[in-house]
């Protein structure tokens, strides 16, 4: 149809309305999201896997908490940092996911002079250009290892005196510090946490002493509060009379062990506390998906060459905020758009 210019008359429409429901995806182990057609931001909580517990002659400490970084408004990153900014994306678009495993543990050493590995750092986790920084492990001097390595949150101290590793700015806490006075006062540093730094040993120490691990985070990104990243916890040599607990958020307890007083160390339990008076219990591991570092554990604890405990490996969540929306492409359509549309039969 012609107008009376001779161009052709175009044909107005409604602009659709409507509203795009939040979603929620958590990845466990990486993959790709794809994000929903009329997503621009999405919030995330990305955390990496935690360090390895330490294995210790002298003392065994805690694998620090993985990297916490979070987007969601009025929550927390690790270290004592805050919310970040929405990450920008573009709707029906994929974005690749890294979540980072958890840190092995150091071996038992073959002999007191022969070098043993240190506790492996954990894994990277990624989304969209943000990265967070594996959890530090740990291992013992006694052993030629270097006592504490630095990460999202840094490992414990081990052997003589030595400080924990460092956290990442805006991702986690340091380790704390371990300490050796003589064969019966000692204590393993806790890993540090995404919430608090690890528990150290004081100066003076009576008795063989683990530490805990250092607080995690909380977040409610899933609709429910969930607290990630605590740091694994250590112990004392031969005997423990107190638990190193893992922080609150999948730290590992380090192990715990008492004597019967026949020169022998008793065979370890499985429950995950052990109070007074029982035969103990090996070093636990972080919690899977949560970033946990894990426990220490030291010679002849609870039985004889027990490990630590592994980290617990990462997750990446990532909330679609709901959105309203209008789609006003285009208000005007020409003919030959019209009857193509029409022809093709997307217009009934």
């Amino acid at each position: 149809m012609a107008n009376s210019n001779g161009g052709f008359v175009g044909i107005d429409y409604e602009p659709e309305a409507g509203t795009q429901d939040a979603v929620i995806t958590t990845f466990n182990s990486s993959g790709t999201l794809t994000t929903a057609a009329k997503s621009s931001s999405v919030q995330y909580v990305i955390v990496a896997g935690g360090g390895g517990g330490g294995y210790g002659g002298i003392n065994g400490a805690g694998g620090g908490a993985g990297g916490y970084r979070s987007s969601v408004p009025g929550e927390a990153s690790g270290g004592g940092a805050s919310a970040e900014s929405l990450s920008p994306v573009s709707g029906a678009t994929g974005y690749p996911v890294v979540v980072g495993g958890g840190g092995a543990v150091s071996p038992v050493p073959v002999s007191f002079n022969t070098p043993a590995a240190f506790s492996s750092k954990g894994g990277t986790s990624s989304f969209n250009g943000v990265s967070t920084v594996g959890g530090g492990g740990s291992g013992d001097t006694t052993y030629h290892q270097p006592g504490a390595d630095n990460g999202g949150s840094g490992g414990g101290g081990a052997g003589y005196n030595r400080a924990g590793g460092t956290g990442t700015s805006g991702e986690g806490f340091a380790g704390g510090r371990g300490r050796y006075l003589n064969g019966s006062e000692n204590g393993g540093g806790g890993g540090g946490g995404a919430g608090a730094v690890g528990a150290s040993c004081p100066a003076s120490i009576s008795d063989n002493i683990g530490f805990s691990g250092g607080a995690g985070v909380a977040s409610s990104i899933t609709g429910s509060s969930v607290t990630r990243a605590g740091g694994g916890g250590g112990t004392g040599r031969f005997h423990a009379t107190t638990q190193g607990f893992g922080g609150a958020g999948g730290g590992g307890n380090g192990a715990f062990y008492v004597s019967d007083g026949s020169d022998t160390i008793p065979s370890p339990l499985a429950n995950p506390t052990a109070p007074a008076g029982s035969p103990g219990q090996v070093a636990q591991a972080g919690t899977a998906n949560t970033g946990g570092g894990g426990g220490g554990c030291s010679i002849g604890a609870p039985a004889s060459d027990t490990p630590a405990g592994a980290g617990g490996s990462g997750v990446v969540i990532i909330k679609e905020p709901a959105v309203s929306f209008v789609d006003n492409t285009s208000g005007v359509w020409d003919m030959n758009a019209v009857y193509d549309n029409r022809k093709a039969g997307t217009w009934v």
